[in-house]
């Protein structure tokens, strides 16, 4: 048997491999601990030693068996622990957990994950290799990787959690510290001009079409358009009343829920000449009845984002000239529309149902922006539009 090397603390030995060993007696449970791996030489083995009992000398030894928890619980405890996640919020964690966290650290110890496993993790999931079972059902299928964004969401819930952990002194340092990785770049979307949006609505179905001009004069989010019934509609004060949204939580289906912040709650105003659209879409498509839904699918359902591009948004989007168009770029153009009629930037928070004056500074930094006059009024510009209904749009603008 290898001899071992006592020292005034801990000791090396020489093992049959030829590698030296270090060991010292555990300050809690007076237990002999080995190092957590071995060395080369005689000196290194030492030098481990010294720098271990300088640790225990200034109180910063940690005991090795802390953090010998698989990362696969602790993340699912994670998220269970935080009542106060809004219900998206929470199904977006439960969702990234599972489908790009789990199977690369789930059977991992937390002590463990070191940062070179983050980012080769990382790399993979850019080049979507993370998934052993994504890759055996989809065998014939070119991979792409995931966006930018999905990728830089997964990213921020990993350091969080870990960093969770280090507060919790499982781990002594946040394995995740790759400069910018957590940062969403998205590209600029585009913005319609009024002859795209009425052009857009007229693409869509008839029981969508005053759905998509909503969406856009009022500046309002899926979930919020989805969720208006009769009794939130003023047409006499050419008012919409925001008080709840629809959420698609997993497994449990559509829910009802307030707004994404308290500032989400609000009344928005729509443009006078889109009143007897309105009026018209409810005569023809929606139930009697205060509390009857006004955009339902065909057979009376809740419109489910997810199924909207087979509604004929895609072609619809494709024919004003924004292939490509996502249905929150409505939103987007609707809070331009607001900017460059010179609101001011409580005026654009309060419209916007944002808490935050970030986004809406946003808005008008790029209204300050652009070539010529500020626009008219949002009204204004409808009823020039209506005046010269033969304009077909030209192509989508970008911001900024």
């Amino acid at each position: 048997m290898a001899k071992q090397r006592r020292r005034k603390f801990g000791g090396v030995r020489k093992l049959g491999s030829g590698r030296w060993q270090a060991t010292y007696i555990d300050p809690v449970t007076a237990a002999r601990r080995p190092a957590p791996y071995t060395f080369e030489t005689e000196t290194q083995a030492n030098d481990w030693l010294i720098g271990a009992e300088a640790d225990m000398i200034r109180g910063r030894w940690v005991d090795p068996d802390i953090g010998r928890e698989p990362f696969g619980p602790y993340a699912d405890k994670w998220i269970d622990e935080r009542p106060n996640l809004r219900v998206r919020t929470k199904a977006l964690y439960l969702w990234l957990n599972k489908r790009y966290l789990q199977p690369e650290f789930a059977k991992v110890d937390l002590v463990d994950i070191t940062p070179p496993m983050v980012r080769s993790w990382r790399a993979d999931l850019m080049a979507d290799k993370h998934l052993s079972s994504c890759k055996a059902k989809c065998a014939d299928k070119a991979h792409k990787g995931v966006s930018a964004t999905m990728a830089a969401k997964a990213y921020r819930l990993l350091r969080a959690i870990l960093m969770t952990a280090t507060d919790d002194e499982l781990i002594k340092r946040n394995p995740c510290r790759i400069v910018g990785a957590g940062t969403e770049r998205p590209r600029e979307r585009p913005i319609l001009n009024i002859a795209q949006v009425f052009k857009l609505a007229e693409q869509m179905p008839r029981h969508l079409r005053v759905f998509v001009l909503i969406a856009t004069f009022a500046s309002l989010r899926w979930g919020e358009v989805t969720a208006i019934q009769r009794k939130d509609i003023d047409l006499t004060k050419r008012t919409i009343r925001i008080r709840q949204q629809w959420i698609e939580v997993v497994g449990s289906g559509m829910e009802l829920h307030p707004p994404k912040s308290g500032a989400g709650v609000r009344t928005v105003s729509i443009p006078e000449l889109l009143v007897p659209l309105v009026q018209e879409h409810l005569d023809e498509f929606v139930a009697p009845g205060r509390d009857a839904f006004v955009f339902l699918g065909e057979r009376g359902a809740v419109l489910r984002r997810s199924n909207f591009n087979k509604l004929g948004w895609s072609k619809a989007a494709e024919a004003v000239g924004a292939k490509g168009l996502h249905f929150h770029d409505l939103r987007h153009t609707g809070n331009t529309f607001a900017a460059q009629s010179g609101a001011s930037t409580k005026d654009l928070m309060a419209r916007m149902g944002q808490d935050s004056m970030n986004a809406a500074i946003i808005y008008q930094h790029a209204t300050r922006q652009a070539d010529g006059a500020i626009a008219a009024a949002m009204n204004d510009a409808i009823e020039e539009y209506r005046r010269a209904h033969g304009d077909e749009g030209g192509e989508a603008s970008q911001a900024g």
